[in-house]
């Protein structure tokens, strides 16, 4: 175990300095040296012992929400509504549970031991997390740990998930049955073993299911911010032919319609749309939207449920939940042929 000593050992500096930075009083200290300290505390993959760290009681109350959902723009993670809603039940649930929820996105594992080495979190939920370097630091940690929408298998950690491939192939199939067969496919950017690349193979499923051959050009990878999204709706009009499209994401639907409809084209007329988690902003845009529903209020309650049962120490009987989808149909489709 990785301790204040070793990590004062490898930069040459006192043990005093490296605990002052680690508790963040820094203010007399370098900032070369307190870079020093960072670097040396991620490689080495020093993790504070938490319970060491608390004055009077080994809980703090206090459970941290990681984001490492990085797309450019950090601040997009909150003006998702999913992200908000899920948050939201977590947060009310924890309340009636006695504990309080901290917020915070961190970008690379150095990051997230420096938070760690400032606050006393009992236990840490997590989105957006693949077999990486971050995941490798993550796999260290000594706190309970609840993962949501993540495809990583590790006894150590409970994960609450979706059927994300069949929604995005109900969505699919929707279209198709509808007679539509050039469909595009509209995401952020997809990475090996996460909710987006299961989307997408439920997507290339249900197109292979009908014999409709798979067409890369009818990918469209966006941010889902306003911006992006009206890139993404120009480079949809220039494909003629193309009448259906499966969004990953209801927000993101809702601006590439509205970018659609700056480029003179109509939905559901001239272009179908399905979209995906079912929020708010789905029954609000114009046409409404057809898209698959998932229970965002329920997800965020078995993830407490998980965090719960972890810090009392209880047996679980299942570390990974996957909640069902299903289609719901509104205006944003029309039949075809």
């Amino acid at each position: 175990m990785v301790t204040i000593r070793d990590i004062a050992r490898a930069t040459g500096v006192s043990t005093t300095t490296v605990s002052n930075v680690i508790h963040g009083r820094d203010n007399r200290v370098s900032a070369e040296v307190i870079q020093k300290i960072n670097e040396a505390i991620a490689k080495l993959g020093y993790v504070p012992n938490m319970s060491a760290r608390s004055l009077v009681s080994s809980k703090s109350k206090v459970i941290g929400f990681v984001n490492h959902v990085i797309t450019g723009n950090n601040g997009a993670f909150m003006e998702d509504p999913f992200h908000s809603a899920a948050i939201s039940t977590i947060e009310s649930t924890l309340q009636l549970n006695g504990y309080y929820l901290m917020l915070r996105t961190v970008d690379t594992a150095q990051e997230l031991l420096a938070f760690l080495q400032r606050w006393n979190v009992d236990g840490l939920f997590f989105t957006g997390i693949f077999k990486d370097k971050f995941y490798d630091t993550l796999s260290g940690l000594n706190i309970p740990v609840v993962l949501l929408d993540s495809y990583v298998k590790n006894p150590g950690f409970c994960n609450v998930g979706l059927e994300d491939f069949q929604g995005s192939y109900l969505a699919t199939r929707h279209l198709i049955d509808n007679g539509h067969k050039k469909i595009g496919f509209a995401s952020p950017g997809i990475k090996d073993g996460g909710v987006l690349q299961e989307r997408f193979l439920g997507y290339k499923a249900a197109l292979s299911e009908s014999s409709i051959a798979f067409d890369k050009s009818l990918v469209f990878n966006y941010e889902m911010d306003l911006y992006s999204c009206r890139e993404a709706a120009r480079e949809i009009s220039l494909h003629k032919s193309l009448t259906g499209l499966v969004v990953t994401a209801d927000i993101m639907a809702a601006g590439i319609m509205a970018g659609l409809r700056e480029e003179g084209l109509r939905v559901p007329e001239d272009i179908s749309i399905v979209g995906f988690d079912d929020i708010n902003i789905a029954r609000m845009v114009s046409p409404t939207l057809t898209t698959i529903h998932q229970d965002m209020a329920l997800k965020g309650r078995l993830a407490v449920d998980f965090m719960i049962q972890l810090l009392n120490g209880r047996k679980l009987d299942t570390t990974d939940i996957s909640l069902p989808v299903r289609l719901v149909e509104r205006e944003s489709v029309i039949r075809r042929g």
